[in-house]
């Protein structure tokens, strides 16, 4: 090896963590959203009463069976292959919903209906099921629990009818309807756009909840807080980023969480320099990047040295 060889050397120090698992796939949530947002405004105008006919009804029917149940079943089975149950059991149950409903649709052009009290049943299953899963997408991000309280009204509207025996909640279904849909393209492109932009085209929220233990090590904490020192560094190189300030934009990702016993991990073990007030040694004051930590994020999140 020669002399520019041995001095490259030190420069790169890559991190292999033998553990790590790949997903099998990709995100496929966008896909599946993206789908939902077509099927929703396909069958919009049936909510309004804009779509009575067979032609129009097997136009929904297609539609709904294609983007709200196949996207969404091919979200759900990847989700699965990716270790993801939550994901893949809510995107693989919604996709059936869609399909039947496709189904649906092409028998009441064949003259057949489907028994409203069945219907009425598995609505009201359907809404209790929805209402737990609420819970659960609050501790992703308060959009998402939005999104999921949308769809319960919808199954609360239809439950409503059945109950009155009358169209009195169509009207409000709809919009509900293009609400979803409208929810369901924001997430989808947050999803897709923000990373390739490297900035949040599209503002996303954090947790409407937060979860008080999870089954393993969380490395939610020290992701955020390498996450917005990072963005600090590319503007202010090695200025420190005032305490307060970190806390604040720390905020929508953990909340009030305590981060101090992480920057004292992360000081010793060379990821950051703390600064503390000059008449108090002990009241921490800024922090900011040190080259292995800026190096040590760009290998695990930003994969620098994947070609």
């Amino acid at each position: 090896m020669g002399i520019r060889g041995r001095q490259l050397l030190p420069v790169i120090k890559r991190v292999d963590l033998t553990a790590r698992r790949e997903p099998t796939f990709g995100n496929p949530a966008p896909l599946g959203l993206m789908g939902l947002a077509v099927a929703c405004f396909a069958t919009l105008p049936l909510s309004f009463g804009l779509a009575p006919t067979k032609d129009a009804l097997l136009a929904i029917a297609i539609f709904a069976f294609f983007f709200g149940g196949c996207c969404q079943l091919l979200t759900g089975l990847m989700d699965l292959a990716n270790k993801n149950a939550f994901g893949g059991a809510v995107f693989t149950l919604f996709s059936f919903g869609w399909m039947k409903n496709a189904l649906v649709l092409v028998l009441v052009t064949q003259g057949v209906l489907v028994s409203s009290n069945v219907d009425f049943a598995t609505d009201v299953v359907f809404l209790v099921l929805l209402l737990v899963l609420s819970y659960g997408f609050g501790f992703f991000s308060k959009l998402l629990f939005l999104f999921l309280l949308d769809i319960d009204f919808l199954y609360l509207a239809k439950i409503i009818n059945h109950l009155t025996h009358s169209h009195v909640m169509d009207y409000p279904l709809g919009i509900s309807l293009a609400l979803l849909g409208l929810i369901s393209m924001y997430v989808a492109l947050a999803a897709l756009i923000n990373p390739v932009a490297g900035r949040a085209i599209f503002p996303e929220t954090g947790p409407m909840f937060r979860a008080r233990y999870k089954s393993g090590f969380d490395w939610t904490r020290r992701f955020h807080i390498f996450g917005v020192l990072y963005e600090h560094w590319r503007v202010h190189a090695y200025a420190p980023l005032a305490i307060t300030d970190l806390q604040t934009r720390l905020q929508d990702q953990i909340g009030e969480q305590n981060i101090r016993p992480d920057l004292d991990y992360l000081q010793d073990y060379g990821s950051l320099v703390l600064a503390f007030h000059p008449g108090d040694p002990e009241q921490l004051a800024g922090v900011r990047l040190t080259a292995d930590g800026i190096d040590l994020y760009e290998q695990l999140v930003l994969k620098k040295y994947e070609f």
